[in-house]
C-alpha cells in the first residue's frame, strides 16, 4: 500500500539538499498540524451558528451530534495508527488531507442534500447527516492528519527532538489562536459554504500536494541520519529501528499514567473552553473577561512549552509529567475561586503551565518511552483516548451544572482525577525512561 506514492527520492533526493532535510520536514509537519484546523474544535465552532440556521437544528442537537461524531472518530484512531506504521506518514498526510477536503465539501453541501429529503423526516435526516460530517472531519482532521504530521517529525531528530517540537509548538499555538477570527472573516467574505470550500482547497488539496512533494517518512531511506549526523558508510550495517509493540505498551502502567494524564487535560481543558462564558458568569465575570482569559494562558503556555521542550532533550520525562499534573491541580483551585483576583491568576498560571507541558509531553512521550518501531499504533491509541475524553468533558460539566446548579462537582471530580494520577506518577520506576533518545538506551 505504501507504493501508492513515489519513493523517498522522488521528486528529488533529500540528501542533495544543501542543509539537513529534517528542517524541511519540520516545516511540513507544522503546516500539516495547521491544516488540521478545520477538524479541530476551534475550527468547527466558528461554523456552529451558520449550521444551526441552515439545517434547522438546535444548539443542543448540534452539540450532541458533535459529541457523537467525536466519540465515533476516536474509535478508529488506533487502527489509523497501525496503518501509519505500515504505510508511513507521507501516505497518511496526503490521504487524510484529501479526505478532509472531501468532508468539508460534503458539509458545505448539506443544505442541498436536505432539500431532497421529505419534510416529515428532515430534522432527523439533518441530525444524521451532520453527525456523519462531524465524524469524518474529526477523524481525518483532528485525528489522522494531526497524528501523522506530529509523528513524521519525530523520526528525523533524536538529540534535538524536544527543541524542534517546541519550535513547532510556537507556530501551531499562534496559528490556532488566529484561526477563529480568520475563519470568521472568511465566512463574511465567502459565506459559510464558500469558506468551507476555501478550506477544502487550501488545507486539503493544496497541502496534499505539498506533502506529496516534500514529506519524507524517515531519514534512513533517504541515505541520511537523524539530527543530520554523518551518513553510514557503504559497508556499515543499516541501523535497527527498535521499539515496543502496542500490546507491550498497553501492559505497561507507564503508558496508562501518561495516557490518562494527557486525556484528563483534554477533558478538563475542552470543558472550560466550551463553557467559558458560563463558567466566568458563575464567578461574577462578564463575557469580555471570559474571552480575554485565553490570551494570557496562551502566552504562558507557549513560553512553557518552548522552554520545557528544549530542556526535555537533556532530562527525563517523569518530572515534567508531575509538574503538568500539579499545574492542572493549581488550575482546579483557581477555577474554584475564580471570583477572586488570586483565583483568576491561579487558573491562568495552572492552565498555561500545564497546557504548555501537555504540548511537550504529547509530542515526544511515546517515541521516548517506547521507541519508533510502532510509534503510529501507540500514539494512535493515546490519541483515541484523548479525543474520547475531549468529547465527554463538556457534557460532564453540563450535567454537573444541571444537577447541582454549579460546575463545582465537575471541578472537584477533575481535581480528584489529577490527584490520583499525580500519586501514580510519583511512584513510576525511574528506570522506565532515562531521558535519552531511543538509540542511546540499552
Amino acid at each position: 500500500m505504501s507504493r501508492l506514492l513515489p519513493g523517498p527520492r522522488w521528486p528529488f533526493a533529500p540528501a542533495r539538499v544543501p542543509f539537513f532535510y529534517g528542517w524541511i520536514v519540520l516545516a511540513v509537519s507544522t503546516l500539516g498540524i495547521l491544516a488540521s484546523i478545520p477538524g479541530q474544535t476551534m475550527g468547527m465552532a466558528v461554523f456552529t451558528e451558520p449550521l444551526m440556521a441552515a439545517l434547522g437544528l438546535s444548539r443542543t442537537e448540534l452539540s450532541l451530534a458533535y459529541m457523537a461524531g467525536t466519540i465515533g472518530s476516536s474509535m478508529f484512531l488506533t487502527r489509523a495508527g497501525r496503518l501509519y506504521d505500515r504505510v508511513g506518514g507521507r501516505v497518511l498526510m496526503v490521504g487524510a488531507s484529501l479526505a478532509l477536503a472531501l468532508t468539508l465539501g460534503y458539509i458545505a453541501a448539506l443544505p442541498a442534500l436536505l432539500g431532497v429529503v421529505p419534510a416529515a423526516v428532515r430534522e432527523a435526516a439533518a441530525l444524521g447527516l451532520v453527525l456523519v460530517g462531524y465524524l469524518f472531519v474529526r477523524f481525518f482532521g483532528q485525528g489522522v492528519l494531526t497524528s501523522a504530521s506530529r509523528n513524521i517529525l519525530l523520526t528525523w531528530f533524536e538529540r534535538r527532538r524536544g527543541l524542534v517540537s517546541g519550535v513547532r509548538g510556537v507556530f501551531v499555538s499562534l496559528g490556532f489562536s488566529l484561526a477563529p477570527p480568520v475563519l470568521a472573516a472568511l465566512i463574511v467574505v465567502f459565506g459559510w459554504q464558500g469558506a468551507l470550500l476555501v478550506l477544502a482547497a487550501t488545507c486539503g488539496v493544496a497541502f496534499a500536494a505539498l506533502a506529496l512533494v516534500l514529506a519524507r517518512d524517515a531519514p534512513e531511506p533517504c541515505g541520511l541520519r537523524p539530527d543530520g549526523d554523518a551518513p553510514a558508510s557503504a559497508d556499515e550495517a543499516p541501523p535497527v529501528i527498535g521499539g515496543a509493540s502496542l500490546d507491550a505498551a498497553r501492559r505497561s502502567p507507564v503508558f496508562w499514567v501518561y495516557c490518562l494524564g494527557l486525556a484528563m487535560h483534554a477533558m478538563f481543558g475542552t470543558a472550560i473552553t466550551f463553557h467559558v462564558v458560563s463558567v466566568f458568569a458563575q464567578a461574577g465575570r462578564d463575557a469580555g473577561e471570559a474571552f480575554g482569559y485565553f490570551l494570557p494562558v496562551a502566552l504562558v503556555s507557549t513560553s512553557t512549552n518552548l522552554v520545557a521542550s528544549w530542556a526535555s532533550d537533556r532530562t527525563p520525562l517523569r518530572p515534567w509529567l508531575t509538574a503538568m499534573l500539579v499545574g492542572f491541580l493549581i488550575a482546579c483551585a483557581g477555577l474554584g475561586a475564580l471570583g477572586t483576583a488570586w483565583g483568576y491568576g491561579l487558573l491562568v498560571l495552572g492552565q498555561g503551565v500545564g497546557g504548555g507541558l501537555w504540548g511537550m509531553i504529547s509530542n515526544i512521550a511515546w517515541v521516548r518511552l517506547f521507541g519508533r518501531a510502532n510509534l503510529g499504533a501507540i500514539s494512535g491509541q493515546a490519541t483515541s483516548l484523548t479525543v474520547f475524553f475531549s468529547a465527554v468533558g463538556p457534557a460532564a460539566f453540563a450535567l454537573a451544572l444541571d444537577a447541582t446548579g454549579s460546575f463545582g462537582a465537575a471541578v472537584a471530580g477533575s481535581a480528584a482525577g489529577f490527584t490520583a494520577l499525580l500519586g501514580a506518577a510519583l511512584f513510576l520506576p525511574r528506570t522506565t525512561e532515562e531521558g535519552r533518545p531511543p538509540a542511546q538506551r540499552p
